[in-house]
C-alpha cells in the first residue's frame, strides 16, 4: 500500500511538473508559486485574525496564472488572471472580487524571485484607487508587502507571509 501511494505521488510530481514546464517563458517568475498557500495576519489590533487561502494555477494552456484566494473561508475573496500582453510588452492582470470592485494592472519582475504590482482600483467602497504589492519568493513560502492609495494618501506596508496548505479556497 505504502508503495502505491509513493508512486502516486511521484506521478502527481511528475504532472504538475510538466504543466509548471509548459508556462510561457514571460510567465516564469510565478512557477514557484503554482500550489496553495495561506497566511494568517491581523488586519487592525484588537481586531480577530484572518486567514487568507490563496491558490495559483497554469491556465489557458500556459498563457496565463489563475489565482483565487479566499479570506476566513469566504467572507471575502477574489480572482485573477495574469498574461503577457503582447502589445505592452508587460505582464498584466485583471482581479475581480466577491465585493463587487476590481481592478486591472501590470507586473515588473524585479529578479526570479520578486515582482511588483501596479494595481488601479474600480469601484471601492472605501476611497482605495490604487494598490502595490511587493512579492519575494525565499525557502519555500513568499511574503507580500502591499501599500494602497486610500483617499489620496498612501497606507504603510502591510506585510504577510504564505506558507504551502492544504486548505481550499472558498466563496459564499
Amino acid at each position: 500500500m505504502r508503495r502505491l501511494i509513493g508512486m502516486f505521488g511521484g506521478i502527481l510530481l511528475c504532472v504538475q511538473s510538466a504543466w509548471a514546464a509548459n508556462i510561457a517563458d514571460e510567465l516564469k517568475v510565478f512557477e514557484p508559486y503554482l500550489g496553495t498557500w495561506q497566511a494568517s495576519f491581523s488586519m487592525a489590533s484588537g481586531q480577530p485574525a484572518v486567514t487568507d487561502v490563496s491558490q495559483w494555477e497554469r491556465a489557458l494552456n500556459g498563457t496565463a496564472i489563475r489565482t483565487l484566494h479566499s479570506i476566513n473561508d469566504g467572507a471575502y475573496g477574489g480572482e485573477s488572471l495574469l498574461f503577457w500582453d503582447k502589445a505592452k510588452q508587460s505582464i498584466v492582470f485583471y482581479y475581480f472580487t466577491t465585493a463587487g470592485f476590481y481592478t486591472s494592472g501590470r507586473i515588473e519582475v524585479v529578479s526570479e524571485h520578486e515582482f511588483v504590482a501596479y494595481e488601479s482600483v474600480e469601484g471601492n467602497q472605501d476611497g482605495i484607487t490604487e494598490v502595490k504589492s511587493t512579492s519575494r519568493f525565499k525557502q519555500g513560502a513568499f511574503t507580500v508587502s502591499t501599500q494602497y492609495l486610500k483617499n489620496g494618501k498612501w497606507t504603510n506596508p502591510e506585510q504577510r507571509t504564505y506558507r504551502p496548505s492544504n486548505k481550499q479556497v472558498k466563496f459564499k
